[in-house]
């Protein structure tokens, strides 16, 4: 096994076993052997979340575990990511998230945001029970590529349809995503968004299998 194979199933495995302290120490590895720190971040610790959605899908792990393994990825990207030189030719994308007023669950959010941190995005998290005013601005005054928006109970649910008619009239082009348990397409079409996250139970490994198709997706920019 070479260094940088050693290095990347330390870092993979850091993520499996929620160590953040041996997350942190295989991050700074990477970088002191050279290793190029997006490479560090998907083939380590994408990867290594990858796995722990397997993990969730066949209950040996569960929300308590997934939280922890997202925990030690943190610690690994805070130091991986400061060394990750984005194309210039490619703008960076933005996202503002967070969980509709009324809702204060924020699991899957948390993940999903996690996602939009691995990718590099600009991440603008309201956090949750957020009043409907503060997305429209928010929205308006980072002009995010994208609005996420979260609910868990269909009676916070209807405030994502008032949200999106007040973005879309004075931003048409900013994209909406819904998530949550109660969201399905149908809803997300009938309110006016752009694309829903299926949720429920389902949006610990929704969220991770993000990051598989997006490890996928750069997969082309790696050298």
């Amino acid at each position: 096994m070479s260094n940088q194979e050693e290095i990347l199933a330390a870092l993979k495995e850091a993520v499996v076993e929620y160590e953040e302290d041996d997350c942190a120490e295989a991050a700074q590895r990477a970088l002191d052997e050279g290793i190029d720190p997006m490479v560090a971040v998907m083939d380590g610790l994408a990867a290594g979340m990858e796995e722990v959605g397997v993990l969730f899908d066949t209950n040996e792990y569960f929300v308590p575990e997934v939280l922890m393994c997202a925990d030690a990825l943190y610690k690994g990207l805070d130091i991986l990511r400061p060394h990750i030189t984005l194309d210039a030719d490619i703008p960076k994308a933005s996202v503002v998230i967070g969980s509709i007023q009324g809702d204060v669950h924020d699991i899957g959010k948390n993940l999903v945001k996690m996602m939009f941190d691995v990718a590099g995005w600009d991440v603008h998290d309201l956090g949750r029970d957020v009043p409907l005013e503060s997305f429209v601005e928010k929205q308006l005054d980072v002009k995010s590529d994208v609005l996420a928006m979260s609910a868990m109970m269909t009676t916070t649910m209807m405030g994502m349809k008032k949200v999106i008619a007040m973005v879309k009239e004075k931003n048409p082009d900013c994209l909406i995503m819904l998530g949550g348990a109660p969201v399905t397409r149908d809803v997300a079409n009938l309110f006016g968004a752009d694309g829903y996250a299926e949720s429920a139970g389902n949006a610990v490994s929704e969220g991770i299998k993000m990051i598989g198709r997006l490890r996928e997706f750069q997969k082309g920019d790696i050298k």
